[in-house]
């Protein structure tokens, strides 16, 4: 755990650094909860900030798992991967420190954006729901983590893996249920909704608001992470550099 956490706490210090990053990061969510959280009049709802907020914060999980990515294919191509395998430090603790420092990056990101939503005037003062919402957010962001380390270690350049993000990042977006519920949608978009893992997290969120624990739901997204994360422990311990 101590190497893990050693890596964990690089790719952590590499990212607070470039502060343009962090700002970056958070423009496009804060934006989502200003200008359509406060400003898009919706008739199917008394508060749409409270029903876009899951949504925006899964989309901060969501865009910090698919940048995070990057952090393993950049040490592949500056040869600091190379270095870390030669290393006596078992190979999971590289793979765990980097899908921890991806998901507490996320995690850093939506409690900025939670604070806006707060401020902006969403209910979501609830401890025990903020700590559970929590919990998905963590389970999801590994999940997402765990996929997009898996496609670096695939793909040989980081223009690919750009184009890769770019490609997926939206759908995934629009295709799931953060700006309107599923009898609001047409119907070929509320299958792909319902077949979209972010929808899942959305959801459960969702769920949480309305006093319910999506207990359901948060299993399968830690069956999901778990399959993912092996299958992605497997793919690294064959990697070469």
């Amino acid at each position: 755990m101590k190497r893990t956490f050693t890596y964990m706490e690089r790719d952590l210090r590499r990212w607070i650094r470039g502060r343009i990053n962090v700002i970056t990061s958070l423009v496009m969510p804060a934006a989502w909860l200003i200008f359509v959280g406060l400003a898009l009049p919706i008739r199917f709802t008394d508060n749409y900030l409270d029903f876009i907020t899951p949504g925006i914060l899964v989309l901060t999980m969501l865009g910090a798992s698919l940048q995070g990515g990057a952090l393993l294919m950049f040490d592949k191509i500056l040869g600091f991967l190379q270095k870390f395998l030669a290393m006596p430090a078992p190979r999971e603790s590289i793979l765990f420190g980097k899908i921890l420092a991806i998901t507490l990056r996320g995690l850093i990101q939506t409690t900025v954006i939670l604070v806006i939503a707060l401020i902006l005037g969403a209910h979501l003062l609830d401890p025990i729901f903020l700590l559970q919402t929590y919990l998905i957010l963590f389970i999801f962001g590994v999940l997402l983590s765990s996929i997009m380390t898996t496609v670096a270690l695939s793909l040989d350049d980081h223009d690919s893996y750009a184009a890769f993000n770019s490609m997926v990042a939206m759908p995934l977006f629009f295709t799931s249920s953060a700006l309107m519920p599923y009898d609001q949608m047409p119907g070929w978009l509320a299958f792909l909704a319902h077949l979209n893992p972010v929808s899942y997290a959305i959801d459960a969120i969702r769920a949480l608001q309305g006093g319910i624990f999506p207990a359901t739901t948060i299993a399968g997204l830690l069956v999901s992470a778990v399959i993912v994360l092996s299958i992605c422990i497997m793919t690294f311990r064959r990697a070469t550099v």
